[in-house]
């Protein structure tokens, strides 16, 4: 794990410095040596997803001296990466859509006869509709419209993707629809727009979110509902995903509500994560929610009784059950 590696390299540093002479750090390799080191993967540094762990991480390490454990973000490709690096003991902690979070502990889709039987849950967020944006001059009012057309399909290793191609195949189209599928990440596929590079997106985030205020105020982009038979199929069949609303008027150049649907947020870990880790990480979130809700808009309706139960797959991680247990949440 990143934490092992952290604090040999930290203690081998320490050494170092003594055994050249350095006294003035006599009295400091135990006390440093204690501190552990814990890495949140997330997503595109516009994305909610890397809110969450700042946020998470923020608060956590308002009591680092009293617990021992600093916090970090890491921003990455987004669910699927997080998973695989979880699993290889590359991150300790991750954002992950309950849909890549079911597949992975189930052993479905792209994790397919690959189940991470070890894999944790730890709370969900919000809810994460998926959003499709256009140019203004695209001509595009519904999906199917950019059949021909130049669309960022997501990166591989992201959870847009996957989704993005589960839609795909319900509607039985393939990436060969498109004159273009790029595969740019979340970050960059708003200015690719505005500078007419890509003529539409998917993305699955919370709201409000940058990477949509951004081209919609740049550029007029115009999001462009998701609904249909696919979607009325994908919505029966699994259940991580569920209709969503995103309300008119949240966005420039959008005063229509725009009908859609979605997953949710999920933080998730390993089951070899110890308990005192994962109990901290649940208090220092719970036990300062109200600050935790100010940290993002898309946090403000967030409900913790939903949190630890809402499009979880895997098993909660026992150090969060200690906490929610404690809490009275859970039996």
């Amino acid at each position: 794990m990143k934490a092992n590696l952290f604090r040999a390299a930290l203690v081998a540093v320490v050494g170092a410095s003594v055994a050249l002479g350095g006294t003035a750090l006599a009295l400091k390799p135990a006390a440093a040596a204690e501190q552990r080191f814990i890495t949140i993967g997330t997503g595109g540094v516009t994305g909610v997803y890397y809110a969450v762990g700042g946020a998470v991480c923020r608060l956590m390490n308002q009591t680092r001296k009293e617990t021992g454990i600093r916090c970090s973000v890491e921003s990455t490709g987004g669910s699927v990466f997080n998973v695989n690096a979880i699993q290889s003991g590359d991150l300790d902690f991750g954002m992950s859509q309950s849909d890549v979070q079911f597949n992975a502990y189930e052993g479905k889709k792209q994790f397919d006869g690959k189940a991470y039987g070890e894999l944790r849950a730890v709370f969900s967020v919000h809810p994460e509709p998926f959003t499709v944006l256009a140019r203004a001059d695209a001509g595009v009012t519904k999906f199917e419209d950019f059949k021909g057309k130049r669309f960022n399909v997501g990166n591989p290793g992201s959870g847009t993707r996957a989704s993005m191609e589960e839609l795909l195949g319900a509607m039985g189209w393939t990436l060969g629809d498109f004159s273009l599928a790029s595969e740019l990440k979340a970050d960059e596929q708003g200015a690719a727009l505005c500078d007419n590079k890509i003529d539409g997106f998917f993305y699955g985030v919370g709201h409000p979110s940058a990477a949509i205020q951004d081209p919609t105020t740049a550029c007029g982009a115009k999001l462009i509902p998701l609904e249909g038979a696919a979607v009325d199929s994908l919505v029966k069949q699994f259940p991580y995903y569920s209709y969503a609303t995103i309300p008119g008027g949240m966005y420039a150049n959008n005063p229509n509500d725009t009908k859609t649907y979605g997953v949710r947020a999920t933080l998730v870990t390993s089951a070899g994560q110890p308990d005192d880790v994962v109990y901290n990480l649940v208090k220092s979130v719970f036990e300062n929610f109200e600050d935790f809700k100010k940290l993002h808009p898309a946090f403000a309706n967030l409900d913790p009784k939903d949190m630890i139960s809402a499009g979880l797959s895997a098993p909660l991680h026992p150090g969060a059950v200690k906490y929610y247990k404690e809490k009275g949440w859970m039996n």
